[in-house]
């Protein structure tokens, strides 16, 4: 997921696109532990992927109040 897509997102839309990531992060680490995950790539994605997202609710927050 790129910043710019997120960057368009509401901020209700952003945190229930952030607690499904998270849920899916959860899932992706308890496969990496038992082994049956296939890349564990994903879950250095979907990190990044919810740190791009915690970003844009900071800065939409952040422009509010400066509004």
């Amino acid at each position: 997921m790129k910043f710019t897509e997120i960057k368009d997102m509401s901020v209700t839309e952003l945190m229930k696109k952030r607690s499904v990531l998270s849920e899916q992060l959860f899932e992706a680490r308890m496969k990496n532990s038992i082994g049956q995950m296939s890349s564990p790539l994903q879950i250095r994605q979907l990190r990044r992927d919810i740190a791009r997202i915690n970003t844009a609710i900071v800065g939409k927050a952040t422009s509010k109040k400066s509004s």
